[in-house]
């Protein structure tokens, strides 16, 4: 399958391009700068600004399926990335992509966590990420809402390492008692859903 990679020189997006070419996959990397891809070898580079949809639909011919690895960065405006993704979602509809699989986060969600979560944990995050809890829901209202094959999935905290080789998945609510997922882990889910016909238009939480 021909894959575009969105937020590809990320720490998410190479272990996504990563993990696809190693099952097969011809992936295009769409990135700001090609610099920071590093070693990392896709089969094509598409350098351009995520916000761009005309470039996007550009980078997208002959695509079959995109997974955007956009998320909040840390000293940016927040809402870069629901102006992303909605980007992503017109570039795809325009080059005749249906499938997309789209990284939100499970954090700004309490639905199927466990006490210490639901009462704990989420009230007091809820107030310290109040604009990024926001971003992540527009982000999710415009997938919903896109004519596509979508797949939302939601991660918990993002670790880096080597993977573990297994992770959990819910399509009901978040993971319980599962608190994080290595980007490695997150990766193969995402290959994993990419190619799931039951996930199509489903919330896939997943955890390790």
């Amino acid at each position: 399958m021909r894959v575009a990679v969105v937020g590809a020189s990320g720490r998410t997006g190479t272990e996504v391009v990563r993990e696809a070419q190693e099952r097969g996959h011809r992936v295009t990397a769409v990135v700001r700068d090609r610099e920071r891809l590093g070693d990392l070898r896709p089969d094509q580079v598409a350098v351009t600004d995520g916000r761009d949809a005309e470039a996007l639909a550009a980078a997208f011919a002959g695509v079959e399926a995109v997974i955007s690895c956009v998320g909040p960065v840390k000293g940016e405006d927040v809402q870069v990335q629901s102006a992303i993704t909605e980007a992503v979602l017109h570039a795809a509809a325009s080059a005749g992509v249906h499938r997309c699989v789209v990284v939100s986060a499970s954090g700004w969600l309490v639905d199927g966590d466990d006490p210490l979560g639901r009462y704990l944990a989420k009230p007091i995050l809820a107030r310290v990420l109040r604009e990024e809890n926001a971003a992540f829901a527009e982000t999710e209202r415009l997938v919903r809402e896109a004519g596509l094959a979508w797949t939302i999935v939601r991660p918990p905290m993002l670790r880096d390492g080597t993977a573990r080789g297994s992770y959990h998945q819910r399509r009901d609510g978040n993971v319980r008692w599962r608190y994080s997922i290595r980007r490695s882990d997150l990766a193969v889910a995402l290959c994993d859903l990419l190619v799931d016909q039951t996930a199509v238009r489903k919330v896939v939480s997943v955890a390790a």
